[in-house]
């Protein structure tokens, strides 16, 4: 098979991490999903948490220009202080952009299907789910109170949107920026697994 790197964006709930660990288990690769925040935490001299927290708690959807910079395949030469929101922005798109240049991979979220949109070989897919399905689903695995996982539901899918927003001028979720959207409500996690390997070996045969 030739190279492939799928970026799995996602609604919260809808099962992403998960999807992209069986997917990459599948296909014998590398899933990347906590390594990217890591990495960038390492380049970046910042705390995984915070980076952890930029994307999902983002309050705006202010647009950034990203020709206030002069940069080299996302890693900027700046002549400004950089905001630290926009310092792990950048240190993230670094790490997104080694791991695919090394081979194919897994990514899961931060952006990597706007960072690898000129990829070749990169592959772009969307999870979606219905809200109360992606509900049951945050209640069973991390154990919270139901109104607590409506809440979050709320403020991640929320601050994802914006992040994207600001990161990328693109509207999050919107089917035309990925070669694949799947509602996991109707798939189901290893449903979705099959489709989007289904996807891959159609498309990397030589």
């Amino acid at each position: 098979m030739k190279k492939t790197v799928i970026t799995i964006s996602r609604e919260y709930g809808s099962g992403g991490r998960t999807v992209g660990i069986l997917l990459a288990e599948e296909l014998g690769i590398n899933c990347y999903d906590r390594a990217v925040i890591e990495k960038a935490a390492e380049k970046s001299g910042m705390s995984p948490e915070f980076i952890e927290n930029v994307e999902e708690k983002a309050a705006s959807s202010f647009f950034f220009n990203l020709s206030q910079a002069t940069y080299s395949s996302f890693t900027p030469v700046l002549t400004y202080d950089v905001h630290p929101t926009d310092k792990a922005f950048f240190a993230q798109a670094e790490v997104i952009r080694e791991i695919a240049s090394h081979g194919s991979a897994v990514i899961v979220g931060r952006c990597a299907d706007y960072i690898l949109r000129d990829e070749p070989d990169a592959i772009h897919v969307f999870l979606h789910g219905d809200r109360e399905d992606r509900l049951r689903r945050i209640i069973s695995e991390y154990g919270i109170p139901e109104q607590e996982a409506r809440e979050q539901i709320k403020q991640i899918d929320k601050g994802r949107a914006n992040y994207y927003k600001s990161y990328t001028g693109g509207t999050w979720g919107d089917s035309r920026r990925y070669d694949m959207c799947i509602n996991t409500s109707r798939t189901g996690i290893s449903g979705a697994v099959a489709a989007i390997k289904a996807l891959v070996l159609e498309t990397r045969k030589d």
